[in-house]
């Protein structure tokens, strides 16, 4: 019972960051910013998103089955394609996805959509691993509890930028505060989720980390290539460009300096 009210507090923690970082809608005026930092905003979740999906899913899905004796990019071309193809079979049976206009509001409720279910698939195996490290810690081997609580840290600042990356963007494209910052927020609320069911199921699941992070990260990939980089019109000037750098850079220092 200690592990699992351990496993909650820190993924409780993880969850937390991720609100935080929704939180940043609130201090900014919407109606003071233009096309051009909407594409800063969405160039930023775009490049979030793909130092994630490397860092975070692409490179611990090779790490672990590499670990168990497999083949080490077979789970992760394989995880990739699935969540490649899942969200992509996802977009076409939802017929709302694809409006007739460009200003039509369900293009914003297609890309609200993606945008959230893809980032909360990410947040699933994240959940799972601190839930995981947590559960290993029953086994009193020295120092695992310092490697699980650090694993909950990084995950959790992390998370920061993440809530931003959905937030500002779902803002930008006319989204009131609150509900920016729901969907924002609501995307983290599975780690603590994830979490306890790892604990509960830790014999189990383990097995499936390297396929379930890579099938995160082609989630994540999908909705930055369809759906992301279009919308910042990267073609367009170079400020979205630079968002999609900035937003790459701060993810990629966060998910090496904490790994």
């Amino acid at each position: 019972m200690n592990t699992l009210l351990l496993s909650l507090a820190a993924t409780g923690f993880t969850f937390a960051l991720t609100a935080l970082g929704a939180g940043v809608v609130f201090f900014m005026r919407r109606e003071s910013t233009g096309e051009a930092l909407q594409r800063v905003f969405l160039g930023f979740a775009a490049g979030v998103m793909i130092a994630a999906s490397v860092w975070s899913l692409l490179i611990p899905s090779i790490e672990q089955a590499r670990e168990r004796g497999h083949i080490p990019w077979l789970p992760a071309a394989a995880g990739v394609t699935a969540g490649v193809l899942f969200l992509m079979l996802f977009d076409r049976l939802m017929p709302f996805f694809r409006p007739a206009d460009a200003i039509s509001i369900r293009r914003g409720l297609g890309r609200t959509t993606l945008l959230v279910f893809a980032v909360t698939l990410h947040n699933i195996p994240e959940g799972m691993a601190v839930g995981l490290a947590f559960a290993l810690t029953s086994d009193s081997r020295p120092g695992s509890l310092a490697a699980a609580a650090a694993l909950a840290l990084g995950i959790g600042i992390q998370n920061f930028p993440e809530g931003a990356a959905i937030a500002l963007p779902l803002r930008q494209s006319g989204m009131s505060r609150k509900r920016a910052f729901a969907c924002g927020a609501l995307s983290g609320l599975v780690e603590p989720v994830a979490g306890t069911l790892t604990v509960l199921t830790a014999g189990h699941i383990s097995a499936l980390m390297p396929w379930l992070l890579a099938f995160a990260a082609g989630a994540m990939l999908y909705v930055v290539v369809e759906e992301l980089i279009p919308e910042a019109h990267l073609g367009s000037g170079h400020l979205g460009t630079a968002g999609v750098m900035l937003g790459f850079l701060i993810m990629m220092i966060l998910d090496v300096a904490l790994s």
